[in-house]
């Protein structure tokens, strides 16, 4: 995979905090940054409320929001296992 350069400016005190939660880490400075901006830039997308479907995508959308509920036995046993917060 081919990797690319992103350059980021920070004040000194703000990259004297990412190289001190990178040591922290046991990880480089710049995998520390790599990895905390793509958890925030995926949790940023995952908890957007509004979601895009083109309208080319639309009556399979449809389709397939409007087909028949499936039993997914997996989903059935989760559903009668007590969380373990209520277990004794």
């Amino acid at each position: 995979m081919t990797t690319l350069v992103l350059s980021v400016r920070v004040n000194e005190k703000e990259r004297a905090l990412l190289e001190a939660a990178s040591e922290l880490s046991r990880t480089s400075l710049s995998d520390f940054v790599r990895r905390k901006a793509l958890d925030a830039a995926e949790a940023d997308i995952l908890e957007r409320r509004i979601v895009t479907i083109p309208a080319k995508s639309w009556e399979a959308f449809e389709a397939w929001a409007n087909r028949p509920p499936q039993e997914i036995a997996g989903l059935k046993d989760l559903a009668r296992t007590a969380p373990t917060w209520q277990k004794k």
